[in-house]
């Protein structure tokens, strides 16, 4: 859903049938981010509007309505003329008053001048509508922006979603455009990666030309590095760290939860550790999200975690 002021002013474009070269706007949050005299900052999601109908912005001046004074003398005449006639009426929803708004409208910009030749709409067909710029010939869509820094697995979280980039991009701050049908990703104002929204909660969507040319003996080293720091940490934890990779369509994919394993020994220390895997073992609760909430909650400290048989390395399945 576009925002009001984004709305409204496409609406305008459309009533219009064409663009200005220019747009001056009040210094509202939506549209201005950081108001300044000489050099404002326009709010990202308006610039991206501004940009697709090829037009330019100039804030108003804080504090200074005299930069409006002719706009807003339009819209007093419109306010008065109108409103005055709707307030006694009565309408049953939205669409039977935006109709009769705009009957009157019509009826307004119609109304011959007093003490000029012409009226509201001969003046703007002769004057103003040959200075328009045409629409474009795409429908603008709203897109909210977001940046992230995409991770060691070359994938930036959106919303709990990982998005997968080239992964020569890893470790790069990423520009994110995305509304509830794609994920645009950016770096540098050009575009590296698109991708269907998703909102599965921890789920992947990764592109295999994004990932690395020797994504096998690359996977195979990095899964065997990491299953053998968890084969010293203890059998359960090594067991947790396979099921791990199990369940992931790619190994790369397993990284970013074997790295939060390794960080919580630095909190929790690697006996803690193996206990929880332990008890993540007992349920078949596997995630590192499982494990650390077991460390958080002091569970693997629990009377029934005694009770636990500690696997053995024979014990594991291959």
């Amino acid at each position: 859903q576009l925002p009001d002021f984004i709305g409204s002013q496409r609406r305008m474009f459309e009533f219009f049938c064409g663009v200005p070269a220019l747009v001056v706007p009040d210094n509202l949050r939506s549209a201005i981010s950081k108001p300044c005299r000489y050099d404002p900052d326009t709010n990202p999601s308006y610039a991206q509007f501004i940009e697709h109908y090829a037009t330019a912005v100039l804030p108003a001046r804080p504090y200074r309505p005299q930069d409006k004074a002719n706009v807003e003398s339009g819209v007093q005449v419109v306010q008065r003329w109108i409103l005055a006639r709707l307030r006694h009426q009565t309408f049953v929803g939205l669409a039977e008053l935006n109709a009769e708004i705009m009957r009157l409208l019509t009826i307004l910009n119609q109304k011959p001048f007093q003490k000029l030749p012409g009226c509201r709409e001969s003046v703007f067909l002769d004057l103003d509508k040959p200075a328009l710029k045409p629409l474009p010939e795409e429908g603008y869509q709203f897109k909210k922006y977001k940046s992230f820094r995409a991770g060691m697995d070359y994938h930036v979280m959106l919303n709990n979603h990982f998005d997968s980039v080239p992964h020569k991009y890893s470790g790069e701050l990423i520009d994110i455009w995305f509304n509830q049908h794609m994920v645009e990703c950016y770096f540098e104002g050009n575009n590296i990666a698109n991708h269907l929204y998703s909102e599965v909660v921890g789920g992947q969507s990764t592109i295999a030309h994004h990932m690395p040319k020797k994504h096998q003996k690359h996977s195979k080293q990095s899964k065997e590095r990491f299953l053998k720091w968890a084969s010293q940490i203890g059998a359960n934890t090594q067991i947790v760290v396979q099921k791990i990779f199990d369940d992931k369509s790619h190994p790369e994919q397993g990284y970013r939860s074997c790295n939060g394993l390794i960080s919580a020994t630095k909190k929790y220390g690697e006996a803690r550790l193996e206990q929880a895997c332990a008890y993540g073992v007992l349920l078949g609760a596997y995630s590192r999200k499982s494990i650390v909430s077991i460390l958080e909650n002091s569970l693997d400290q629990s009377p029934l975690t005694n009770t636990v048989k500690m696997v053995s390395a024979s014990d594991l399945v291959h």
